[in-house]
């Protein structure tokens, strides 16, 4: 893949969630909520000064960024003012 996010932006790729709960509950897709968290693939110039580089795991609000398709695989777009952490 070959993207390069400008400025503050950071691609995210969502973390999938897990399809059973703790009580072995299947849940099916279409009941799904999508993950609030995600890997970072590529930062922009102003992101890396903010404190993200690509590896990093993020948590990002609900509503947050723009969704893209890329080589089938789905990814989100968002500034790095919306990320509301990194995982330690």
């Amino acid at each position: 893949m070959s993207f390069q996010p400008l400025g503050n932006r950071v691609l995210i790729k969502r973390e999938e969630q897990t399809n059973t709960t703790a009580s072995g509950i299947i849940i099916p897709d279409s009941a799904k909520e999508k993950p609030l968290e995600g890997k970072v693939i590529a930062v922009g110039k102003d992101a890396k000064e903010a404190g993200i580089s690509e590896g990093d795991t993020v948590v990002f609000p609900k509503y947050g960024g723009t969704e893209i398709t890329m080589n089938g695989t789905e990814y989100l777009i968002m500034s790095s003012e919306d990320i509301l952490g990194v995982m330690i």
